[in-house]
C-alpha cells in the first residue's frame, strides 16, 4: 500500500537517493551520459539538497515504510521536484503522487499545475492529463538538454 506524508529534515538522504539513482538508472534512457551527470553529480553539496528539500516541503511516497519517491506543490501551481524511486516504477507509486497533488491543489484554490518534465516524464504526465505548452532547451551545468513545460488547467473533478 501507497502511503504519502509530509516531508521531515531527516528524509533528505533518501530523497538525495531516489533523484540520484532515478536519474542516473532511468533518465539515462533519453539523455546522454554526460548530461545525466550534470543533472545528478557525483558531488552535490548535501546542505544545498537539505535547504532545497525545506523551500519546496515535498510529499513523501512510502510502500511499507521504504521512499518509493517524493513531490511538491509550489503555491504558484509548479511541481518542481517530481521522483519515483527506480525500484518502483510502473507501481503506482507516480500515479498515487499526483493523484495526491491534485487534491492538494484544489484543497489550496490553485486552479492550474505545471512542471518542467523530462523526455522520460512526459508520457506520464500526458496519461495524467498535462497538456504540452512547448518544448525547450535547458542548459544544467553546461549540458544542453530537452525538457517540456506542461500543464493540467481543468483539475479532474
Amino acid at each position: 500500500m501507497i502511503t504519502i506524508r509530509q516531508y521531515k529534515p531527516e528524509d533528505a538522504q533518501a530523497l538525495w537517493e531516489v533523484f540520484f539513482f532515478t536519474v542516473r538508472n532511468i533518465n539515462i534512457q533519453h539523455y546522454s551520459q554526460q548530461q545525466v551527470e550534470a543533472w545528478a553529480p557525483d558531488n552535490w553539496n548535501q546542505e544545498v539538497w537539505q535547504e532545497i528539500m525545506l523551500q519546496i516541503s515535498p510529499y513523501i511516497a512510502e510502500i511499507d515504510g521504504q521512499v518509493a519517491g517524493y513531490t511538491d506543490l509550489q503555491d504558484s501551481g509548479l511541481i518542481d521536484h517530481f521522483f519515483c524511486h527506480y525500484k518502483f516504477q510502473g507501481k503506482g507509486v507516480g500515479r498515487a503522487m499526483m493523484e495526491y497533488v491534485i487534491e492538494q491543489s484544489k484543497q489550496r484554490g490553485i486552479s492550474r499545475l505545471y512542471s518542467e518534465v523530462s523526455i522520460t516524464a512526459r508520457p506520464f504526465y500526458e496519461r495524467m492529463g498535462f497538456n504540452l505548452v512547448r518544448e525547450q532547451q535547458v542548459e544544467m551545468r553546461g549540458q544542453l538538454m530537452t525538457n517540456f513545460v506542461m500543464e493540467l488547467s481543468s483539475l479532474p473533478k
